[in-house]
C-alpha cells in the first residue's frame, strides 16, 4: 500500500513526540536508548491496532495535540497510557480501544485526569526519520523533533478491524503514590544501614524539573559514607543515582550512557510504566526484591502482552 498524509497538525501540544521501543545496542558509543517512557502503553497501543509492538508511535505528554485526519483511507486508530480525555469532532474518544478516523475528522485532547503521557498508534504505523536503527526522538542529541504547528504526518495506513480492547479491570491506574520494587546494588558500600533505612522509611517526591531524561526526588537527604564519586559506568533504565546533595535522582528513557554517581538500586522493568505516569510532585516509596523476583515479574508482564497480542493477531 502506498504512503501518504495521514495527518494534519493544528496544534502540536506540549510535547508530542515519535517513540518507539529505543534505539539498543549503540550505548557504547555514547548514543543514548531514548523511546517510549511507558513501554507498557505503547505496546498495548500497537497490539490494539495490529501493528508489531516496536512499531512507532506518538508519545503525548500531559497537553496533547489536535490532529486531522487527511488519509483517503480510514485510519485504525488506539489511546493508551494517560488520560488526557481524547475526543473525536467533540465526542468523547475511546481509551484502550481501537477505533476509527475517517478523512475530517479531528482529534483533539482536554483536562489532564490521570498519568503523564498518552501514546497513538494507527494501524500500518508512522513515518518518522530513522537514527541508528529506530525512529524514537532524542532532542538532545539531534534525533527528530517535537511536532510543530501545520506540521503532517505521513503513514502508510491499513485497514484493520476497529473495536479491539483491554478489560476495564486490565488496564492499569495511576495513581499519585507509588510503591516500587527496586533491586539494590551496585554500590551498596557507599551507604551505611541507617542511610539505607533512610531511604526506604521515607516518601520521595517527585520535583517538577523533572524530564525524560531523570526524575530529581526530593526527601531527607542520604548520605554516603565516604564519597559520591564513583567510576563512571554504564547506567539502566530505572537506575537510581544518589549524587552529592544526598537527592535520589532516578535515570529515564533519554538518560546519559553512562553516570559518575553510586547508584543504591534500580527499579524493576516491569514497576517502569507505572513510574513513567507518575505525575510531578507525586510520591514514590521503595522496597526491595531478589533478582529472582524481579525476573519473575517481567516474565509475568511479558506473557500478558504476547497473548494479547496473539490473540488480536487472530480476532
Amino acid at each position: 500500500m502506498q504512503q501518504q498524509t495521514i495527518f494534519h497538525v493544528h496544534k502540536p501540544g506540549v510535547m508530542t513526540t515519535f517513540q518507539d521501543l529505543g534505539r539498543t545496542g549503540y550505548q557504547q558509543y555514547g548514543v543514548p536508548v531514548s523511546g517510549a517512557m511507558d513501554q507498557f502503553s505503547l505496546q498495548m497501543a500497537n497490539i490494539l491496532v495490529g501493528n508489531p509492538r516496536n512499531t512507532v508511535g506518538l508519545e503525548v505528554t500531559l497537553i496533547g495535540p489536535e490532529l486531522e485526519a487527511v488519509s483517503t483511507i480510514p485510519i485504525t486508530a488506539a489511546i493508551t497510557g494517560a488520560a488526557l480525555e481524547p475526543k473525536v469532532n467533540g465526542t468523547p474518544a475511546p481509551m484502550w480501544q481501537s477505533f476509527q478516523l475517517k478523512q475530517g475528522d479531528r482529534l483533539t485532547f482536554g483536562k489532564h485526569e490521570a498519568g503523564v503521557r498518552a501514546y497513538i498508534a494507527v494501524a500500518g504505523g508512522f513515518d518518522a526519520p530513522t537514527f541508528f536503527g529506530s525512529q524514537s526522538t532524542d532532542i538532545k542529541s539531534g534525533f527528530g523533533g517535537p511536532l510543530e504547528k501545520h506540521q503532517t504526518i505521513q503513514g502508510v495506513p491499513l485497514q484493520t478491524k476497529p473495536g479491539r480492547g483491554l478489560l476495564q479491570t486490565e488496564r492499569p491506574v495511576y495513581p499519585s503514590v507509588l510503591n516500587v520494587s527496586i533491586v539494590e546494588g551496585p554500590h551498596m558500600d557507599y551507604f551505611n544501614r541507617q542511610e539505607l533505612d533512610r531511604f526506604y522509611s521515607q516518601s520521595h517526591v517527585v520535583d517538577t524539573s523533572s524530564n525524560r531524561m531523570g526524575y530529581r526526588l526530593k526527601s531527607k537527604s542520604i548520605r554516603h559514607q565516604h564519597t559520591a564519586d564513583i567510576w563512571s559506568d554504564a547506567v539502566p533504565f530505572g537506575g537510581i543515582q544518589i549524587p552529592g546533595n544526598g537527592q535520589p535522582i532516578i535515570l529515564m528513557a533519554d538518560r546519559q550512557t553512562t553516570g559518575g554517581y553510586p547508584r543504591i538500586g534500580t527499579i524493576i522493568s516491569a514497576d517502569l510504566p507505572k513510574l513513567a505516569q507518575l505525575v510531578p510532585k507525586g510520591k514514590i516509596r521503595f522496597h526491595p526484591v531478589s533478582v529472582e523476583a524481579a525476573q519473575q515479574r517481567a516474565v509475568q508482564l511479558e506473557i500478558f502482552l504476547y497473548k494479547m497480542a496473539t490473540f488480536t493477531k487472530h480476532s
